[in-house]
């Protein structure tokens, strides 16, 4: 994910206020108008201001502002496909989804403080539920297609469904800790919940044979 605090133009708008160019600038305004009025009182309009640039060319990055809030999700969620896809057959189902799981959620330590602050707003603002679980069911989906595939089993079978909801509650488990206490890393709280997942469902998922 690009760095929302890249990229900034330089090119002067109206009353000298420097023009927002890429998505990742938006989402920069964007987040400090969140953080200091909330998400719900801050509007498009609010946004496009504190940036330079008009409503108009604010859809041009961003369908909404909860579309800012995900950023690059939908492009993200590509590359936890790759990830899953690329994964050696030799290695265990529960392995290999842990592996991607934590590459996914991989970012820049620049880039940290603004996903710390992307996942609150998605965890605890109501506005954003709906919209959440639709993206996850698509995360969701990932790892269901993936373990169907290795277990040679259909889709809608039971099983793979179970850790599709599985890994999922998992790394939003892993999420909420990381939120709630400013010491601790990400990677090493999503291992640690998917392996303590493991020690229940790794054995009905033996590697594919």
């Amino acid at each position: 994910m690009e760095s929302p605090m890249s990229g900034v133009a330089t090119r002067p708008a109206r009353g000298g206020r420097p023009r927002a160019t890429s998505r990742a600038d938006l989402e920069r305004f964007g987040f400090e108008l969140f953080a200091r009025q909330g998400f719900d009182a801050t509007t498009v309009d609010d946004i496009a201001a504190a940036a330079g640039i008009g409503r108009r060319t604010f859809f041009r990055y961003f369908a909404s502002k909860t579309d800012l809030v995900w950023g690059d999700f939908e492009q993200r969620l590509t590359g936890f496909r790759a990830l899953l896809n690329g994964a050696d057959p030799a290695v265990p189902v529960m392995a290999a989804l842990r592996t991607a799981v934590v590459e996914f959620n991989r970012f820049d330590a620049a880039v940290v403080p603004w996903h710390r602050q992307r996942m609150d707003l998605i965890l605890t603002v109501p506005t954003l539920q709906a919209d959440a679980t639709l993206r996850y069911a698509s995360w969701r989906a990932i790892v269901t297609e993936f373990v169907a595939r290795r277990l040679g089993l259909p889709v809608s079978d039971v099983l793979p469904r179970l850790f599709g909801h599985a890994v999922l509650a998992a790394a939003v488990t892993a999420y909420e800790h990381w939120l709630a206490c400013e010491d601790a890393e990400l990677s090493a709280l999503l291992d640690q919940a998917i392996r303590r997942l493991d020690d229940g469902l790794g054995a009905v998922a033996p590697p594919a044979g």
